[in-house]
């Protein structure tokens, strides 16, 4: 890549929510990268009138040079019009166009990473397309083994053994290839994109106590455990399994790069509560790099004015140092 300023491609995502206008409000800002908004060209218009962003729209175009002063578009038609707040399953294969060809750029070397808005996956789903979110789509669309969900904020990285399930199919689906999978793929994602030489991982039990011996489950005694303890004979720094109750203690976090969680809401609470509204989802193991935010297409706020860029800022933010990392690496 040499000294050139990346190139970010941000999708747009669900267009009944915050995502169109939310998009505008940071097209319209400066940052050391250029940015390429992926949506449809009147939608985005609409939606920066209504937040006062009083910014031109430019056709994105690869081989020109950035468009200073304006919000660059690579446009990507609705198949229906869009109402803020009132979500349309006509809709759903424009929100997937968006991933691809925001994927499809970053695997051609066109963009660097990509930064994603909320999408709804129910309506994904009523449109008769299966969808469990955004980060099994990318692992499969790039053709790689399970990709892992890290959020970062409030100071912490918080990584994620299973991601979308029900609680009833969590246990069932950690296995002892899986857990070793995604630590691997967790330590080289924190070393390769965060640069960290090595990573230090606390593992958090599956059941209360990590089990209590046995006597509250055995999936840490027969999954956890051997995982840990074989990955650490290896070389990696890890520790665990910790119960999850006091594994987020502060003079544990302070010896810690990253924690990895069981399941998404053993996880994430904490670090929602610590950073709501400027998180950041990355995920790890991709060929490219994604970074996304860590609220839904909130509805309600759609098209009022009110919605708060601050978690799309961040990602995009995370998104330019990881691209600056990597260029490092290269």
């Amino acid at each position: 890549m040499g000294s050139r300023l990346p190139v970010i491609a941000l999708t747009s995502g669900e267009p009944a929510g915050i995502g169109p206008e939310l998009c505008a409000m940071l097209g319209a800002r400066e940052f050391a990268g250029r940015l390429v908004v992926i949506g449809d060209e009147d939608l985005l218009a609409e939606r920066a009138r209504r937040n006062g962003v009083n910014v031109p729209l430019r056709r994105y175009s690869r081989g020109a040079l950035p468009a200073s002063g304006a919000i660059e578009v690579e446009h990507v038609p609705l198949a229906h019009p869009a109402q803020a707040g009132r979500l349309d399953p006509a809709n759903g294969r424009y929100v997937l166009a968006l991933l691809d060809r925001a994927i499809d750029g970053c695997l051609a070397g066109e963009f660097d990473a990509m930064v994603t808005a909320p999408v709804h996956k129910g309506v994904i789903n009523d449109a008769g397309i299966a969808f469990t979110g955004h980060t099994e789509y990318l692992a499969a669309r790039t053709q790689v083994p399970p990709a892992v969900m890290l959020l970062v904020g409030g100071g912490m990285r918080v990584a994620l053994a299973t991601t979308h399930l029900a609680l009833a199919e969590v246990a069932a689906a950690i296995g002892r290839t899986s857990l070793e999978q995604t630590i691997r793929t967790l330590d080289r994602g924190l070393r390769e994109q965060f640069g960290i030489a090595r990573p230090r991982i606390l593992v958090a039990g599956l059941n209360p106590h990590s089990g209590e011996g046995g006597y509250l489950g055995r999936e840490e005694i027969e999954v956890i455990e051997p995982v840990v303890r074989e990955l650490r004979a290896a070389g990696l720094a890890l520790e665990g399994p910790l119960p999850a109750d006091t594994l987020f203690l502060p003079e544990r976090l302070e010896r810690a790069d990253c924690v990895l969680a069981m399941y998404h809401d053993q996880g994430l609470p904490v670090l929602k509560y610590a950073s709501f509204g400027h998180g950041v989802n990355v995920t790890l193991g991709l060929p490219i790099v994604r970074t996304s935010v860590d609220h839904g297409t909130a509805l309600d706020l759609a098209g009022t004015g009110k919605a708060d860029p601050g978690s799309l800022e961040a990602a995009l933010r995370l998104a330019l140092e990881i691209a600056g990392v990597r260029q490092h690496r290269a």
